[in-house]
């Protein structure tokens, strides 16, 4: 059914009994959960924007495809880790990032996630919704959005996915954050594919407790044509030593994975 002039904007979240988060410091870092056995995101106090979640380093893969995209979407602020580093670190990048629940973007100046300027925009939004609605093109598109029960169905149905690959721009790159141990792995791995046509590789965590699955519209995803000294050359020092290792990671996994398909 096609949206009605009254309709809400991006959906009726305002609605929702959304849970509250809540946040745990211990003296050098500040993290924001659903429950305690759970963590959404972490910041250190004396470097607030440190990507201190390993599978976050692992989401700017990215650069490894797209050095300085233009425009960079995300879905799921938590924290606002991803939000924070791309803001300080890719100055000709702009972000638009969409979160659900209103309680987690009241915390943002917890996390000093800045205020919206020409560069950020932070929209209250069905992320789920807003993708099938608007007419977003983004060069990189993050999905991250995750509650107290886990990754929602709404940001995991082929659907979504396929809106996705029409929000991306030619030779776009989507990075979905996965829990490498949930049951549906195997199934949300296959969604992703087969909205990009099989164009799609998975980078596990070394502790195998996430998978970040990068996704590439257009152009077939091959490791020769990826260059990690690249992917670094447009940021600074303390950008690179973040990222550099890991980088180098994502792309010998890249190799290897391409290796062993090939044998």
């Amino acid at each position: 059914m096609p949206r009605q002039p009254d309709d809400p904007p991006f959906g009726d979240f305002q609605a929702l009994q959304h849970n509250l988060p809540f946040v745990l410091e211990d003296g050098a870092t500040r993290s924001l959960h659903f429950t305690r056995g759970e963590l959404q995101s972490r910041m250190l106090t004396e470097n607030p924007w440190q990507l201190a979640v390993d599978y976050t380093r692992t989401m700017m893969g990215f650069l490894l495809f797209n050095p300085a995209p233009a425009h960079i979407g995300m879905v799921g602020l938590g924290g606002g880790s991803l939000a924070k580093f791309c803001h300080r670190w890719l100055p000709a990048s702009r972000m638009t990032v969409l979160e659900i629940n209103p309680h987690v973007i009241a915390l943002r100046r917890d996390f000093q996630v800045p205020d919206d300027d020409a560069r950020l925009q932070v929209i209250a939004a069905d992320g789920a919704v807003y993708l099938a609605t608007q007419a977003l093109q983004c060069d990189v598109l993050l999905i991250d959005g995750f509650d107290q029960g886990g990754q929602p169905a709404a940001l995991c149905s082929q659907g979504f996915y396929d809106d996705c690959h029409a929000a991306l721009t030619a030779g776009g790159v989507l990075a979905v954050n996965l829990h490498h141990d949930d049951p549906d792995y195997p199934l949300l791995l296959g969604r992703i594919s087969r909205s990009f046509g099989g164009n799609a590789v998975e980078i596990l965590n070394p502790d195998k407790s996430n998978s970040i699955v990068f996704a590439r519209k257009g152009p077939v995803i091959s490791p020769r044509s990826l260059s990690l000294s690249a992917s670094l050359a447009r940021l600074q020092a303390e950008a690179r030593g973040q990222l550099k290792a890991e980088l180098a990671r994502v792309l010998w996994e890249m190799k290897d994975l391409v290796a062993g398909e090939a044998g």
